[in-house]
């Protein structure tokens, strides 16, 4: 009986799972372990590209958990890691106030 390694659906559009993600990011920090990690970088790449990109959300959220839980493994001194991941979660933080706000106005406009 052959056992697969079950892994959560990311994105449904282009059949990715959560360990292909953590895969793909854990290997771009091992290229540079303090690069701005966004998630069409982890699309290009995986070679495939964003379709509906409802998934981004949540790339950003695995993003920012991979690249704090890699430098904690690389035991990276807190003073580093601290500023960094608070750089991506203010990023994140913006970039989702951008989506909303836009589709608060796309909502409007059909209004």
């Amino acid at each position: 009986m052959l056992w697969y390694k079950i892994s959560m659906l990311i994105c449904s559009c282009n059949i990715i799972t959560k360990s292909e993600i953590e895969e793909t990011i854990i290997s771009l920090l091992d290229d540079d372990a303090w690069q701005l990690i966004t998630p069409g970088k982890i699309y290009h790449a995986m070679s495939v590209k964003g379709k509906c990109c409802g998934c981004f959300p949540n790339l950003i959220s695995m993003i920012i958990a991979t690249t704090e839980n890699y430098h904690r493994v690389k035991q990276t001194p807190e003073a580093e890691i601290l500023p960094f991941i608070q750089k991506l979660k203010d990023e994140h933080y913006r970039c989702e106030t951008a989506r909303k706000l836009a589709q608060m106005k796309k909502r409007k406009s059909f209004v």
